[in-house]
């Protein structure tokens, strides 16, 4: 893409909190087509209020989020569902649906209202039923499912969505590690297609194989950003997760693992 393209999804000064504790500080953001951007930090830094104030379910305390150049604030909901498509930390089922039916809500926000899922609707739920493997399971009750399986019916309903921007939160929960990577190659195909990523994510090493770029929060309003092979080292790594964190040499990769103590202030 040209480089004066304005980004997909762009945070500006964003300050995110809860009551009595300072999270995210000033965080500036900008998200581009083809790229993914992997938030890394510990338990409770505040990746999930992060990327639902980046979606626009909640407003920051200060700064703005703009979404394809537009106020994701001011923008009808549906507009913003056209374009962007969150993917929580978990999902609950409260009334039985196939799985085909519970995939295809992913294309509710094309869809005008009092009209029905037209051929093209049901080719694209189909498309991604079959990317994550579950197009065998397209009649199953969604109840009858397992965490895991649960977990790729809804990555394979925001692949419906066919948005610009994914924000994923924990992508890879549940999941078992073929699962694993099978996601994320297919989010990496889907920004090598044009679209934006930002994903929380637990595991250094999936962020390191996948990401462009790494976000780090430490929760006390501190963050860092920048290029994954620059920024993922074991002094930033030992630091953010308050544990040393070593870089270890693998065939042409390096990998990051925590030993044990505790890294110093």
């Amino acid at each position: 893409m040209p480089d004066n393209d304005p980004p997909l999804l762009a945070c500006k000064n964003i300050r995110v909190s809860v009551p009595g504790r300072l999270l995210v500080d000033g965080l500036n953001l900008d998200i581009d087509r083809g790229e993914i951007v992997a938030v890394l930090g510990p338990n409770g830094t505040g990746k999930s209020l992060t990327l639902a104030t980046i979606a626009g379910l909640r407003r920051p305390d200060i700064g703005n989020v703009t979404l394809n150049s537009q106020d994701i604030f001011l923008s009808p909901r549906q507009r913003t569902a056209q374009q962007l498509a969150l993917l929580p930390q978990v999902v609950d089922d409260i009334f039985p649906a196939t799985v085909l039916d519970t995939a295809l809500v992913g294309r509710h926000p094309h869809i005008s209202h009092f009209k029905w899922e037209s051929e093209d609707d049901f080719r694209i739920t189909a498309d991604a039923l079959r990317a994550m493997g579950l197009e065998e399971l397209s009649g199953r009750d969604v109840l009858t499912l397992s965490g895991g399986e649960r977990r790729r019916l809804a990555i394979a309903q925001i692949l419906a969505q066919t948005p610009d921007v994914y924000l994923l939160d924990e992508p890879t929960n549940h999941l078992d590690p073929q699962h694993q990577l099978d996601a994320l190659q297919i989010f990496r195909r889907a920004a090598d297609q044009g679209a934006g990523v930002v994903a929380s994510l637990h595991d250094v090493n999936l962020a390191a194989r996948f990401a462009d770029r790494c976000l780090l929060l430490f929760g006390d309003g501190r963050w860092q950003i920048g290029q994954t092979d620059k920024i993922l080292n074991e002094s930033n790594l030992s630091a953010l997760f308050a544990t040393p964190m070593e870089a270890v040499g693998w065939r042409s990769h390096t990998l990051f693992v925590a030993t044990s103590g505790h890294a110093a202030p």
